[in-house]
């Protein structure tokens, strides 16, 4: 049976060169293919997709599998590879057909290897929709990715269409009827399929049976690895919650240009699953493992390509990048994308509202974190370049001015708009293959950001000293006087990240920005309960200086009155109407604002000192938590 997944290794697990072999339950050895696609500074091995031909399971049987280092007999060779699948995408638009064969291209063009090995060779193509004329669609464009397995005598076939070239004139969205066939039979089949502009949607299909194996993850060494947040391990994720979960996982929502179970319109307001370092259903199946979870998680990521957010460069065949087209925006006049370097205005081609409506709206300050732990665990390249796009529509959505145009600033978006584009910067840049292209356009962009951050706050004398982001993005509450503390916290957390990450430019970003959640539990003339409030104000005007002391901010966001009272004591706890210990904003779910402060105080406590143990500390016995 033949097997694929993504692994990831903390620093120095596997060093270059090691040898890996799988051990079976019975002692028994698995030779496995190991194609490394990243690794961490000190050679060793950081991501690899590795492939198996495993022994036959009865139905329901499970295996453990131990992945040792040991010089055991690599993977036989189990033949030639037979790419040789009959996969097509035929799409009849306007009354005329356009068809891409997988077959076809393979004779005409030269491949990209994803995988080689004696275990699976996976190869890659991509072409545009033609005609019978032989005359390409502008816009649409179909991309086979081919796994074959010669032991298993089987091979999985990855499909996508698209229709999102950068650059391509009069872009718009597409209705048409479509059927992809694989070995000559028809895999998928949809009448009237409206393709949005900037869009793109995937199907898989298999020669032969599909393999019916569920692999599960040692989630505690994911997480080990710091490849992943410190989610808590103790959790255990109820099985209504996961039936829950499954039962949204069905109708349009599941389909091509469905978003799964992501919310349609990101900068709708109000707490959801969607937000956080990961998103709650991707929480769901690392810390569970379970097959339910792992299908909506997948499920959604195929579906974040539904978005209109997804730029290909004709040129490169890859996802555009800053560093090639430094002025390209959505936002921002024609005169403002002008590269004086080349005179040519890098402005996107026009997408006229009539011909380009879309029922999903995309932002940075809703974002979920779609594609980083699918790619993770399954080392499938249409995740991968997911996360890439992601990353770079964040960077190029506003103004090139206002960005610094190669630099790909984010400090204009919203504090938590901020947060999350740079989670998502931090995780293409580590994770993106050393070999390919963007990895150093990632790495780039994401040194720019940390370093003006670092010289606006953590590295210069004359930052606030709250350790709160306080540009003009931030302070936009009460008359541009106060700030939003969970924004905030979003964005600490997300700079933890990046230094779980290995990034060490965040370190000091880390280190200041801690003391705004440690003073909010600990600080001096501050009253923990209320750390996790909706705005603290930081300024007695909006010309005014920031505070330095979480004593004037607090006393000037509650009153004198509220200020003057026992800190948590029964007459605080009256005159705000909650129990003696209850931090309020929603303090009793996963989405308020008290679990929104737990990972940024997390992180922050691990760089904190004593100051951050007696915060961690004091937070972990409030008396009001999540279920």
């Amino acid at each position: 049976m033949p097997l694929t997944f993504g692994q990831v290794f903390a620093p120095g697990d596997l060093p270059r060169g090691a040898p890996l072999s799988g051990k079976l339950a019975d002692g028994s050895v698995l030779p496995l293919q190991v194609d490394v696609k990243a690794t961490h500074a000190d050679g060793s091995v950081r991501h690899a997709v590795i492939s198996a031909l495993l022994p036959k399971l009865a139905k329901g049987k499970q295996a453990g599998i131990a992945l040792v280092k040991a010089s055991a007999k690599g993977a036989e060779d189990t033949g030639k590879p037979d790419f040789d699948t009959g996969a097509t995408v035929t799409v009849t638009l306007d009354g005329e057909r356009y068809i891409a064969s997988s077959d076809r291209l393979l004779k005409e063009q030269k491949p990209q290897f994803w995988l080689e090995g004696p275990v699976a060779t996976e190869v890659q193509v991509a072409a545009p929709l033609r005609n019978a004329r032989g005359e390409e669609h502008p816009h649409l464009a179909a991309r086979f990715a081919i796994r074959a397995y010669p032991g298993a005598k089987r091979a999985r076939v990855d499909i996508v269409v698209e229709n999102n070239w950068a650059y391509e004139p009069s872009p718009r969205n597409f209705t048409y009827d479509v059927e992809i066939e694989v070995g000559g039979e028809s895999v998928y089949r949809k009448k009237e399929l409206t393709h949005l502009h900037h869009a793109r949607w995937r199907t898989l299909a298999w020669t032969g049976a599909a393999p019916a194996v569920h692999l599960r993850h040692d989630s505690d060494y994911l997480i080990d690895s710091r490849a992943l947040p410190n989610y808590d391990r103790t959790l255990l994720v109820p099985d209504g919650a996961l039936a829950r979960l499954a039962a949204k996982w069905e109708g349009p929502r599941s389909e091509p240009m469905g978003v799964g179970v992501a919310s349609p319109a990101m900068p709708n307001t109000g707490g959801r699953n969607d937000i956080g370092l990961l998103p709650g259903w991707a929480a769901m199946y690392l810390l569970s493992m379970d097959a339910r979870a792992k299908e909506v998680t997948l499920g959604t990521a195929d579906r974040a390509g539904s978005w209109s957010a997804h730029y290909r460069d004709k040129r490169t065949g890859l996802p555009i990048s800053l560093v090639d087209y430094p002025y390209m925006t959505l936002l921002g006049s024609p005169g403002d994308t002008r590269n004086p370097k080349t005179g040519k205005q890098e402005a996107f081609p026009r997408c006229p509202r009539d011909v380009c409506k879309t029922p999903y709206k995309a932002d940075s300050a809703h974002q979920p974190g779609f594609a980083y732990l699918p790619y993770l665990v399954t080392g499938d390249y249409y995740y991968l370049e997911e996360l890439q796009f992601w990353a770079m529509w964040n960077v190029f959505s506003t103004n090139p001015g206002y960005r610094k145009n190669i630099e790909g600033l984010l400090a204009t978006h919203q504090v938590r708009g901020q947060a999350w584009s740079l989670r998502t910067l931090g995780e293409a840049a580590y994770i993106t293959p050393d070999k390919h292209p963007l990895k150093q356009d990632f790495n780039a962009i994401l040194k720019s950001n940390l370093a003006w951050y670092n010289a606006t706050y953590s590295n210069n004398p004359s930052a606030n000293g709250l350790g709160v982001i306080d540009n003009r993005q931030a302070v936009i509450y009460k008359s541009k006087t106060a700030v939003a503390p969970w924004q905030d916290d979003f964005f600490t957390q997300a700079v933890g990240h990046l230094v779980d990450l290995g990034f060490k430019d965040a370190q000091p970003l880390l280190k200041w920005k801690a003391k705004f959640p440690i003073a909010r539990m600990v600080g001096e003339g501050a009253c923990w309960v209320d750390a996790a409030s909706y705005t603290i104000t930081v300024r007695d005007s909006p010309v005014a200086p920031t505070y330095d002391s979480m004593a004037q901010a607090w006393k000037r966001t509650v009153g004198p009155e509220l200020a003057a009272l026992s800190c948590g004591g029964a007459e605080h706890a009256a005159a705000t109407k909650r129990k003696p210990g209850d931090m309020g904003g929603y303090a009793s779910t996963a989405m308020g604002f008290p679990s929104n402060l737990q990972p940024a105080l997390a992180y922050a406590a691990d760089v904190g000192g004593a100051a951050g143990k007696k915060a961690w500390e004091r937070f972990m016995s409030r008396s009001v938590k999540p279920d």
